[in-house]
């Protein structure tokens, strides 16, 4: 029996080189959702691909990515633990760090590699928290507002003011972050609102702060099933993107305010039809 192994064949550079013929360019600033099964694997593992998209974007770029925090920490208040749990929570749950605490493990595990980089900022949103490492990552992290940290003067709002785009790499396009953004800024009336208890450091002791926040886990509106792939998966289709293979993932690369844009309409026309339906 041949016990060898197979050394990976995709490499940092052919990573970078993949990157750029996607039409990353230097100076970018953008914001990535990856499934590291899809790209598959990587010589140097995680943080090759990081590095690989670092060096897309050079030195004047900046990569982004939704990192959050693990539970309890932004669901205290939703309902979603039993009044004796919330309690427990409450005496023993550890206050948030920007910088120690872990990455939402739901988010998949490049955004806690990415968390952990060197060189990286970030905010100081414990739900809504993005990581940021390079020309723009103090300007994208910066004062992020503890309470509807998806919408104005979030990092998201700044990432389109920026002109930047998303990438997007064999994610599923129903969790594109960014379309919480539009949700935010879209006018649309009776938007759902989450209350949560957030534990924080102030002063060097443990308090809770109450935050409010549009409701992203359940949805501003009772939006169809998988609503945020549909409007990706469209826009791609009309061709507003530009796709292809970033290792094994077939991967999409979008101009970020273009697909707020795109997608505001969609929101406000799909809200009014659904309210005339109840």
């Amino acid at each position: 029996m041949d016990l060898r192994l197979v050394c990976p064949r995709v490499t940092q550079e052919t990573l970078a080189r993949e990157c750029a013929e996607l039409g990353v360019e230097p100076g970018d600033t953008l914001m990535v959702h990856a499934s590291l099964r899809a790209v598959g694997e990587v010589l140097g593992g995680p943080d090759a691909l990081i590095e690989a998209i670092l060096a897309a974007v050079g030195p004047d770029g900046t990569m982004m990515m939704y990192i959050g925090s693990p539970s309890p920490l932004d669901d205290t208040g939703r309902g979603i633990y039993s009044a004796a749990d919330e309690a427990f929570i409450a005496e023993h749950c550890p206050p948030f760090d920007p910088y120690r605490t872990r990455a939402n493990r739901e988010f998949g595990a490049l955004a806690e590699f990415f968390r952990g980089h060197p060189r990286v900022r970030c905010s100081a949103n414990a739900g809504m928290r993005m990581a940021a490492v390079g020309a723009r990552a103090d300007l994208l992290t910066r004062d992020h507002a503890a309470s509807y940290g998806m919408g104005a003067g979030s990092p998201l709002e700044r990432l389109c003011q920026a002109g930047g785009k998303l990438l997007l790499l064999g994610s599923d396009p129903d969790n594109t972050t960014l379309l919480h953004y539009a949700e935010a800024v879209a006018p649309i009336e009776g938007k759902r609102v989450a209350r949560v208890r957030v534990p924080v450091l102030a002063d060097g002791a443990r308090v809770w702060l109450d935050v409010e926040e549009f409701d992203s886990a359940n949805g501003i509106k009772d939006w169809p099933e998988r609503f945020f792939a549909d409007i990706v998966e469209r826009f791609v289709a009309a061709g507003h993107a530009r796709s292809g293979p970033i290792g094994a993932a077939h991967s999409h690369l979008i101009p970020a305010q273009a697909l707020v844009d795109y997608a505001v309409p969609i929101m406000v026309t799909t809200a009014a039809k659904r309210a005339g339906m109840s």
